[in-house]
């Protein structure tokens, strides 16, 4: 039996989990669970890296004499190191508008078919490399950048590198050569001295107390797809919370130009697979809405949900109207130039438009990868909202299979126990684990393939 130590941090959320592994245990207990979220500076948003840290600690305090200890967050946001190894800065938040216009400032100096040939990575205003480049003059005196999860397993080790999983987000990293691309980096003013050494998932990365540190699928979505329960290959996945992510798992990129003119994302997963996935926006819309509201009533608002109109009111969640914090449900009503008729007609309309995003994310998945799928695995937070479930099942005409909720944790676990000895050589012996220890909820299709038609062309048209 191996006891581990997991720290799971969310773009909302952070939590410690006490992880018990062994010959038909699989159980997770919590330790600390904490806020996480954007701080406004004088107009910039930060992440708050010491409250973190310090949450971090007092998890890891609670959790005792553990077998080992690994972390995994959200991706492309990182920490600046100067020669001595000191912080430069609080970490910018990736909703900080700093990025505005340097998409479209890189692309002509690089092609958008050159950046995806090398990366495979979908364009978002978000990627670390659009950071990097709108603040070029802070990196001539950085020596080091180190992600969310690597700045900390630093600053519990004292040991520099990067996990590959959250390296391949960056836009810095060749998905084919699996290594960092120095020639795009420098061709974009990037030194290429900032780009540490990188960890495998299950390498040791060092030792906190004389317990070891291990490197996990630290991406926060790889640890996640670790624990997907999937019984085969022919499953799709939607990893639900903050953000969707909407994919298929697969053995090589897909690097085609229908892929990137879908601007899909080849990200890495543990055991050297592929994520090939879209960002979708997820559930921050409806979070915004409720710190709009003030109301953390979520079992009422999905029940006035349920029982409002269907297809009423319908947005494209991923407009860049609702990348950023503010008046959800002002922009929905500007956005759609219709106002829901009260707050669960919002809520609808969310939920509605984020399965319209599925469906429509996973069929171009199938047929960019030529990859039929059977069954379609909901895991993390959003695996709860059973009107979310039930209307992607309808959505997508696939059965779905929810749960489990702790996916990022428990893949966070499965990886370090297997890096200490546990017996589970593959991904199919992890996952089997999760099927015999976990319960799922199932949601069969229903209702009309037709009406779900007619929405998407009233959201998509021919796009």
């Amino acid at each position: 039996m191996k006891r581990v130590a997991a720290v799971d941090l969310g773009a909302s959320s952070g939590r410690v989990m006490l992880g018990r592994v062994g010959t038909e245990v699989l159980e997770l207990t919590e330790l600390n669970r904490f806020w996480n979220g954007p701080i406004d500076v004088r107009g910039t948003l930060h992440w708050d890296i010491l409250h973190l840290y310090r949450s971090m600690l007092d998890g890891l305090q609670a959790a005792g004499a553990v077998d080992s200890i690994a972390i995994d967050s959200w991706a492309v946001d990182y920490g600046l190191l100067d020669a001595s190894g000191q912080l430069l800065g609080n970490p910018v938040h990736y909703r900080d508008n700093r990025t505005d216009g340097v998409m479209d400032l890189v692309l002509t100096r690089v092609s958008a078919e050159e950046l995806y040939s090398v990366t495979g990575l979908q364009q978002l205003p978000i990627n670390t490399l659009y950071q990097l480049v709108a603040e070029a003059g802070r990196l001539t005196t950085a020596d080091t950048l180190l992600l969310i999860p690597d700045l900390l397993a630093y600053w519990l080790t004292g040991e520099i590198g990067a996990e590959r999983t959250n390296a391949s987000t960056t836009q810095l990293y060749d998905v084919r050569r699996r290594t960092w691309s120095v020639e795009l980096a420098q061709q974009l003013g990037i030194p290429a001295r900032v780009l540490p050494r990188l960890w495998e998932p299950g390498d040791t990365i060092g030792s906190y107390d004389g317990t070891p540190v291990i490197a996990v699928g630290s991406h926060d979505t790889a640890s996640a797809v670790v624990s997907v329960p999937a019984s085969d290959e022919r499953f799709a996945y939607i990893s639900s919370g903050t953000w969707s992510l909407v994919g298929l798992e697969l053995d090589t990129p897909v690097l085609t130009e229908d892929a990137r003119a879908a601007n899909f994302t080849n990200e890495g997963g543990v055991d050297g697979r592929i994520r090939f996935l879209r960002n979708v926006m997820g559930l921050w819309i409806l979070q915004e809405c409720q710190r709009v509201w003030q109301d953390d009533d979520l079992p009422r608002l999905l029940a006035e949900a349920a029982a409002a109109p269907a297809f009423a009111v319908l947005i494209d969640p991923d407009a860049p109207e609702f990348l950023a914090p503010g008046d959800m449900p002002a922009r929905i009503a500007a956005y759609s130039g219709e106002s829901p008729a009260s707050r669960g007609a919002v809520v609808r309309c969310v939920l509605e438009s984020l399965a319209l995003a599925y469906r429509r994310t996973l069929r171009t998945a199938q047929e960019l990868a030529d990859r039929p799928v059977d069954v379609l695995h909901v895991i993390g937070g959003g695996s709860q909202n059973e009107l979310l479930c039930q209307l992607t099942a309808d959505a997508c005409g696939l059965p779905v299979l929810a749960g489990p909720v702790e996916a990022s944790a428990l893949g966070n676990v499965l990886v370090q126990a297997r890096a200490l000895g546990e017996p589970l050589p593959d991904l199919a012996a992890m996952r089997a684990l999760v099927r015999s220890t976990h319960r799922l909820r199932s949601y069969t299709p229903q209702g009309k393939p037709a009406d779900w038609d007619a929405a998407e062309s009233r959201v998509f048209g021919n796009r």
